[in-house]
C-alpha cells in the first residue's frame, strides 16, 4: 500500500517536517513493515508560463516545430533560472494556442528519468526551457500534446511554482499489507494506525460523510444467494447512489491525479478516478454504472450454467456456478467484488450514474480471482476483509465528489441492504495477555489499548468481554487480542530472553554424520545443490529401480507442475536436471552433489488413512504411530555427480575427462567420513554403463550404486556421453559404519613384497578375488592392490590374467622370505577354490 503524506495528513495530523523516513519508522513500531519511498523524481526550476507567440517552422525532416516566445515570471521580475521574464522555447506539439498558460521546465530543472533541462541550440535556436507535457512530468501516460492548464481546470499566476501546483512536491511511503490487515489497504486504516504508533490525534474519513437516508424511494436491489459458501451469504450489505447530469469530460483535478500516481493507481477518467480514490481513502472497492444503460434492478445472486460476462477489460468470461454476479434484466453486468461488466462501463457518453458499494464474501471473491486469473484492487480487498459498515458512506462520499467535480446532483436518498450479524465478545481472562506475552500490562494499559483500536470492552466476572470493531474481522480470538495490545503498547515492553538448552542434547549421531559427509564432499572441490523432488513416473522407474521396472511412487494431489505429479525415488533425475541447466549456461565442468530425502512406498499399500487429530491437545502416542505408519518411508540419500574435465587442459598436460574412477573417490571420501568401511564390487543397474557399474556395499549389505550415465539416457538429457554418477542410501551407511574408528598402528618392522599372478575366468570380478586373496593370506597380508589385467597370448581363451601387488608385515618380528611366500600361497588357495583361479607361469 502507498500512501500519499499529503492525503495521510488530512486524517492524522502530522508535526510540521515530517519525513517519509519518519512515517515509516512510526508504522513499523506497530507492526507494518516498510517497503519504499515514492516520489515524482523531479525539482524546480518549474513554473508556470503563459504562451506570447509562437512561430511555425517546417523542416527538412518533414517535421514542423514552434519557437515560442514564453512568459515565464511577471514583468520586471527575474524568472526562476535567474534569467530574463521571457524565453524562447521550440516545442514540437502543436494543441496549445497564444495565451495558453502551461508548464515550462526552465534550464536546471530535473524532469523524471532523470533528463536534466538546460538551454541547447536545436532547430537553429536556442531552447531556453521546454514546455512539458503529463508524461515528461509524470502526471500520466498522456504525450500527444503539451499539457494546457485550463485543461485541467487549474489557474495560477505566472511564474508560480508548478511543481507545488498540481501536487508534484508530494512523496509516498510503501508498506507491505499483511493478508490478516487488511484494513491498512486505506488511507484510513493507515492514518488510525499512524495514530497507534505516534499518539495524534485520528479523524475517521468515514465519519465525515454522513450516510444519505436509504428510507425513501430508491434503486430496487435484491440479494439472492441460493448456493453460499461454508454458509456464508455472498453479499450481505449492498449500498447504491444515483448522481445525476454529470459531465464526464471534464478533467481530474491535479491533486487527485497526483494522489493516484503515487498511490500506484493510472489516472482514467474524472468518475473512474472519483471511484478509485474512495477506494484508496476508506478502503471499500466502489463500482460506478452508467445508470442509462442498466435495465431494471439490481439482482445480486450466483451465476447460471453457461452465462458469460465481458468484464470492464474487454475480455468475455464464462462464468461458474459459483461467481457471484450482478445483474439486472438482461443477465450479468459485474463480476461481484472482482470487476464490471463492460455493458455498463462509464464512459465520455454517462450522464447518470449509479454508484454501488457492496461487501462480498472474502472466499468467494478469493475463488472467483483464481478461477478466472483476474487479480484486482477491488479484489485484493475483499480477499482481506472489509469493512461492512462503511459501504453507505463510501457511496455518500462519491456522490459528493461527483457533485464537486463532474458537476452532478445526487439523489436525497439511496438504497441499503445491510444483513451483517452482530459480532460476538471475545472472553479475555485476567492474567491471559501477560501469561502469554511475558509483560505485567495493568488492567489500564490492556483496557485502553483495546479501546484504542476501537473494541468495545466490558468488565465481566474473571475478566473482560470484548467486541472487535468491524473493520477487523482478523480478531477471531483471545490471542488476537493479546496481540494487539503488545503491539501498542509497544513490542519493545517484551523482554529479549535467550532460552538456555537443556544438558544432554544436541545434534544426533546421524545428524552429526551427515553435516561431516556434507563437508567432506565439499571439501573435496563438489558443490551441494538443491533439487527440485518433483519427477515423472518413468523417471522413478528408470532410476528408482535396479532393473527399470515400475516401481510405487507417491503421487501429490495437486502438483505444482502437472508433468511431474510424482515424488522422487532417487536424486538422480534432480542432479541431471541441474547438469542439463549448467550446461547450458556454458558450465562444461561440473562436480556437484546432494543429500535428500527420496519416497519409497511400498506396492499395493496405501498411506495416509490415519484420521488427523485435532490440534488443540496433544495427540495420544497411539494416534502418533497411526499417523506415523501412514507415511510412506522417506530415507536420506546422498548422489554425485561429475561431467567434463577432472583434470583441466595446462601447459604441458593434456585434459583427463571424468570417468568412473573420478565418483568412486567421491564415494570413498563420503564413506570415509561416515566412518564405513565401504567394498566396490563389479554391478549393474538399469541407468548405468554396462561394465562401467559399481555395487557399493558396507558390511556386505549393498547400500548404493555408482557408474556411468548410460550413453542413451545421457544423451536424452542433453549430457555429454560420460557422465559418472553415484547414489548410496546415507542412512543405512550410517547405521551399517562402526560407531568408533580404531587407529591402526604403523608396523615398525621391515616389510616383504611380492607379486601374484592368477589366471581366471574372464568375467570374474578382481576385486572378488583380490578378497579372497586377503581372506586366504590372513593377518600378516598388510596391503593388496591389483596392478595388471591381461588379456593375450599366453592365457587361453575367455580368461584372463590379473596380477596383484601384496605387502606383508608382521608387528613383532622380522617376516622370512619362506613365511610371506606361504601367505601368498594360502591366499591364491583360496582363490583357486572360489572361483577356479590358477597361479600363471
Amino acid at each position: 500500500m502507498r500512501v500519499p503524506l499529503s492525503w495521510l495528513a488530512e486524517y492524522v495530523e502530522l508535526v510540521p517536517g515530517t519525513t517519509p523516513e519518519d512515517v515509516h519508522a512510526a508504522l513499523v513500531k506497530v507492526g507494518l513493515e516498510e517497503e519504499d519511498v515514492h516520489t515524482f523524481e523531479l525539482s524546480g526550476p518549474i513554473v508556470v508560463g503563459e504562451v506570447l507567440e509562437f512561430v511555425e517552422e517546417p523542416q527538412s525532416n518533414g517535421k514542423t516545430i514552434r519557437w515560442c516566445r514564453v512568459r515565464v515570471a511577471p514583468d520586471g521580475e527575474q524568472a526562476a533560472d535567474g534569467g530574463d521574464a521571457v524565453h524562447g522555447i521550440v516545442c514540437g506539439a502543436r494543441n496549445f494556442l497564444v495565451g495558453d498558460k502551461v508548464v515550462v521546465t526552465l534550464p536546471g530543472a530535473v524532469l523524471p528519468g532523470p533528463f536534466p533541462i538546460a538551454a541547447r541550440k536545436t532547430y537553429g535556436h536556442v531552447s531556453d526551457g521546454m514546455i512539458a507535457s503529463a508524461r515528461e512530468l509524470g502526471l500520466g501516460e498522456d504525450h500527444d500534446g503539451i499539457l494546457r492548464l485550463s485543461t485541467i481546470g487549474v489557474d495560477a499566476p505566472v511564474g508560480a511554482d508548478a511543481i507545488a501546483l498540481l501536487g508534484l512536491n508530494d512523496a509516498a511511503v510503501e508498506i507491505n499489507v499483511t493478508p490478516d490487515r487488511g484494513y491498512a489497504f486505506s488511507i484510513r486504516g493507515v492514518a488510525r494506525e499512524y495514530a497507534h504508533a505516534t499518539g495524534a490525534r485520528f479523524r475517521d474519513p468515514v465519519l465525515q460523510s454522513s450516510p444519505a437516508d436509504a428510507s425513501g424511494e430508491a434503486f430496487p436491489v435484491e440479494i439472492r444467494d441460493e448456493a453460499p459458501i461454508r454458509g456464508r451469504v455472498g453479499s450481505a450489505v449492498f449500498a447504491t447512489r444515483i448522481v445525476r447530469d454529470v459531465d464526464p469530460t471534464r478533467p481530474s483535478p491535479p491533486w487527485m491525479v497526483a494522489r493516484l500516481k503515487l498511490a500506484g493507481i493510472r489516472s482514467v477518467s474524472l468518475l473512474v478516478d472519483i471511484t478509485n480514490y474512495v477506494m484508496l481513502e476508506f478502503g471499500q472497492p466502489i463500482h460506478g454504472y452508467d445508470l442509462d444503460l442498466v435495465r431494471g434492478g439490481l439482482v445480486v445472486r450466483r451465476a447460471e450454467a453457461g452465462e458469460t460476462l465481458t468484464t470492464l477489460d474487454g475480455k468475455e468470461r464464462e462464468l461458474h456456478p459459483e461467481d457471484l454476479v450482478v445483474t439486472d434484466d438482461r443477465g450479468p453486468i459485474g463480476l461481484g467484488g472482482v470487476m464490471g461488466g463492460a455493458d455498463t462501463e462509464m464512459g465520455e457518453q454517462t450522464r447518470n450514474v449509479l454508484v454501488e458499494a457492496a461487501n462480498w464474501d472474502p472466499v468467494s471473491v478469493a475463488r472467483t480471482v483464481r478461477r478466472h486469473k483476474l487479480p484486482s484492487e477491488a479484489a485484493k480487498r475483499y480477499e482481506r476483509g472489509v469493512d461492512p459498515d462503511i459501504a453507505a458512506a463510501a457511496v455518500t462520499r462519491v456522490a459528493q465528489l461527483m457533485e464537486d467535480l463532474a458537476g452532478g446532483t445526487a439523489d436525497a436518498t439511496g438504497s441499503l441492504i445491510q444483513e451483517t450479524p452482530a459480532r460476538d465478545a471475545i472472553r479475555l481472562p485476567d492474567g491471559f495477555v501477560s501469561g502469554l506475552t511475558g509483560v505485567d500490562y495493568t488492567a489500564e494499559e490492556i483496557r485502553g489499548a483495546l479501546a484504542e483500536i476501537g473494541a468495545d470492552v466490558t468488565e465481566v466476572d474473571g475478566g473482560l468481554a470484548v467486541v472487535p470493531p468491524t473493520w477487523r474481522p482478523d480478531l477471531t480470538g483471545k490471542a488476537d487480542l493479546a496481540e494487539e495490545v503488545a503491539r501498542l503498547v509497544g513490542y519493545h515492553r517484551i523482554p529479549s530472553i535467550l532460552p538456555v538448552a537443556p544438558p544432554g542434547r544436541g545434534l544426533t549421531r546421524s545428524q552429526r554424520i551427515r553435516r561431516r559427509v556434507a563437508d567432506a564432499l565439499a571439501a573435496a572441490g563438489s558443490t551441494e545443490v538443491l533439487a527440485f523432488p518433483f519427477v515423472t513416473a518413468e523417471e522413478n522407474a528408470t532410476y528408482g529401480s535396479v532393473d527399470g521396472s515400475p516401481v510405487a511412487s507417491v503421487k501429490l494431489a495437486n502438483a505444482l507442475d502437472a508433468s511431474t505429479p510424482f515424488l522422487r525415488r532417487s536424486l538422480l533425475p534432480g542432479l541431471i536436471g541441474v547438469a542439463r541447466r549448467n550446461l547450458s549456461r556454458g558450465l562444461t565442468d561440473l562436480d556437484v552433489f546432494e543429500i535428500g530425502t527420496v519416497f519409497t512406498p511400498e506396492s499395493g499399500r496405501a498411506y495416509g488413512a490415519a484420521e488427523l487429530p485435532p490440534g488443540a491437545a496433544r495427540p495420544e502416542p497411539a494416534t502418533l504411530e497411526a499417523l506415523d505408519d501412514g507415511i510412506p518411508p522417506q530415507p536420506r540419500h546422498v548422489a554425485l555427480l561429475r561431467l567434463g574435465d577432472q583434470v583441466a587442459k595446462q601447459p604441458g598436460h593434456a585434459p583427463r575427462a571424468t570417468g568412473i574412477a573420478d565418483v568412486l573417490d567421491g564415494v570413498r571420501v563420503l564413506a570415509l567420513a561416515a566412518g564405513a568401511e565401504l567394498e566396490v564390487v563389479q554391478g549393474r543397474h538399469h541407468a548405468l554403463h554396462p561394465g562401467r557399474t559399481a555395487e557399493l556395499r558396507v558390511a556386505g549389505e549393498v547400500v548404493g550404486y555408482a557408474g556411468e550415465l548410460h550413453p542413451t539416457l545421457a544423451e536424452d538429457s542433453d549430457l555429454p556421453r560420460v557422465v559418472a554418477v553415484a547414489e548410496l542410501d546415507l542412512d543405512r551407511v550410517i547405521a551399517l559404519a562402526q560407531p568408533g574408528v580404531e587407529a591402526t598402528p604403523i608396523g615398525t618392522f621391515p616389510a616383504a613384497t611380492q607379486d601374484l599372478s592368477l589366471v581366471v575366468a574372464e568375467g570374474t570380478p578382481a576385486g572378488e578375488v583380490a578378497a579372497a586373496v586377503r581372506e586366504g593370506a590372513g593377518e600378516l597380508l598388510e596391503h593388496v592392490a591389483i596392478v595388471d589385467d591381461y588379456r593375450g597370448s599366453g592365457v587361453g581363451a575367455g580368461s584372463k590374467s590379473l596380477t596383484f601387488a601384496l605387502r606383508f608385515r608382521a608387528s613383532d618380528r622380522t617376516l622370512t622370505a619362506a613365511e610371506a611366500s606361504e601367505a601368498k600361497l594360502a591366499g591364491s588357495a583360496l582363490a583357486a577354490a572360489r572361483f577356479g583361479a590358477a597361479i600363471r607361469e
